[in-house]
């Protein structure tokens, strides 16, 4: 590859896209609202919220540095990520917290991508986050699942024209900003019958001494504040 090749691979990259008009994104939210609201449709959707959501622990293991052992995530859309270090601490509570918040967190990061037009380029790093991601993966089910959702990323970035890479990056951005909102409301619903007694809210409650209510209301907190911010940038107001 010469510098003329690498001069628009960089351009291409890196450089700004035309924004749809504002109706394309309504419907890019409608379109996404589809997906997480009927129960039959969310069944299936959901994987991808917890491919974000596996991929949120491992991540900030890595990064506060603990040993990340793997990820595995199952056909009923639940998941697991296990690390080695200090079992206390403040490694371990963004650990154990980096899960519900990180899928509308990733919507809200790519929402600001969105708006500032680096459509391409929100696509070039979920298809890179997805490859570091299938690495660690441990389990066949989860590597078929990455290895789908990553090669949607790269086929749409490389191939597909810039008017279907934008309806395509809206639509995910606005999947993960209103995905991102189910699974504390279904959690919620599960502790209040008794179920999930080893989420992540009452893992940290354990590691904190701080009510589990209290890390549900946080997970709560930061999925509706990423939707209200991310759908003002995302509607360009």
């Amino acid at each position: 590859m010469n510098s003329t090749d690498l001069g628009n691979l960089w351009d291409r990259v890196f450089g700004t896209q035309p924004a749809p008009e504002q109706w394309l994104v309504v419907v890019t939210g409608t379109l996404a609202l589809i997906a997480v609201v009927p129960n039959p449709i969310w069944r299936l959707a959901r994987n991808a919220i917890t491919i974000a959501h596996e991929g949120g622990h491992g991540l900030i293991a890595l990064l506060t540095g603990r040993q990340l052992s793997g990820i595995r995530l199952h056909s009923d859309t639940s998941g697991l990520t296990v690390s080695r270090g200090k079992p206390t601490g403040i490694g371990m509570v963004l650990t154990a917290a980096a899960g519900y918040t990180a899928p509308p967190l990733l919507g809200l990061g790519g929402a600001w991508l969105l708006a500032d037009g680096r459509i391409t380029l929100l696509l070039w790093v979920a298809t890179a986050l997805l490859a570091v991601m299938l690495v660690m993966i441990r389990n066949v089910y989860g590597a078929l699942t990455v290895i789908l959702t990553g090669s949607a990323f790269l086929l749409v970035s490389w191939l597909a024209s810039s008017a279907w890479q934008s309806l395509f990056a809206y639509t995910v951005v606005w999947f993960l900003l209103l995905g991102g909102v189910r699974p504390a409301f279904e959690l919620q619903s599960k502790r209040r019958y008794g179920g999930a007694p080893d989420s992540d809210a009452d893992q940290l409650s354990r590691l904190t001494n701080v009510p589990a209510a209290l890390w549900l209301f946080l997970f709560h907190a930061v999925s509706l504040c990423s939707l209200i911010g991310g759908g003002r940038w995302l509607l360009g107001r």
